[in-house]
């Protein structure tokens, strides 16, 4: 038997039998009430949990803001606003994002560059001076022209701290591209992403599965393993969500969720 056909069709099927699970509930439950950050944590880089480092976060018309017009300088504060209500292992997300604005990180590769972390570590248990939080990273890239890293993607797969096979294979790179197209600035971005505790993730954008990874698990990564050690190449099965902050204005909004059996 191929084996890469085998896992082609086990995904296949594993894929199919999450959309029906989905089908069989309608009972999405919102992450975000529009009014106020109840049941949400914010971390900044370098500062202590909760403290909204001039106002990195903020509510808007319903939608959660990330901007910078209150920083002189970015200078590597990366942050994360995580729902802590609960811990998700098996669902279905979808929400909106949006580019806006100009960026202001001195780094090519956090131009337009957002995302929502995906089975997150605690974040009362993440490091004062740590900026990502070990997780899987659904990354979003915005523009249509071209990027200085030649990326023309979005819903991308990056890991931090963690491994994820794909196709049967090790994932190469931290960053691993999916086949989506990209999308404009100031344009609204809808997005679901089915994940199956440690064992499948799906992306999909505008109904379309963009990118499928598989077998979950902590890596042994010096800069983000420190809390870890003693359960690299263990399952992550589960754990909090997070929206990104990385030095590029953006929006989110229609945060929902739908736990899977």
């Amino acid at each position: 038997m191929n084996l890469s056909f085998s896992i082609r069709s086990l995904l296949i099927i594993t894929s199919t039998l999450l959309i029906i699970g989905c089908q069989k509930n309608d009972n999405w439950t919102p992450l975000f009430n529009g009014k106020n950050f109840d049941g949400w944590e914010i971390k900044v880089k370098g500062f202590d949990l909760n403290h909204n480092y001039r106002d990195t976060y903020s509510i808007e018309d319903g939608v959660i803001k990330v901007s910078y017009d209150k920083y002189d300088s970015f200078d590597d504060k990366d942050g994360n606003i995580f729902y802590t209500r609960k811990k998700f292992k098996n669902y279905h997300l979808k929400l909106e994002y949006k580019f806006y604005g100009d960026h202001v990180r001195n780094a090519d590769w956090s131009y337009r560059n957002s995302g929502v972390m995906l089975h997150s570590e605690n974040p009362n248990k993440i490091f004062k001076d740590q900026g990502v939080p070990v997780s899987i990273e659904a990354q979003f890239l915005g523009g249509l022209e071209y990027r200085a890293d030649g990326v023309k993607t979005t819903l991308n797969m990056c890991s931090p701290g963690t491994d994820v096979d794909i196709d049967g294979e090790i994932a190469l790179n931290h960053c691993m591209r999916s086949k989506s197209k990209i999308y404009p600035i100031n344009e609204w971005v809808g997005i679901e992403i089915i994940v199956y505790n440690d064992s499948i993730v799906h992306h999909i954008i505008e109904n379309d599965t963009v990118m499928t990874y598989t077998n979950i698990r902590y890596a042994n990564d010096e800069y983000y393993s420190e809390n870890f050690k003693d359960m690299i190449g263990e399952p992550l099965s589960e754990g909090f969500i997070a929206l990104q902050s990385e030095g590029h204005p953006v929006k989110f909004r229609n945060i929902m969720i739908k736990e899977l059996d």
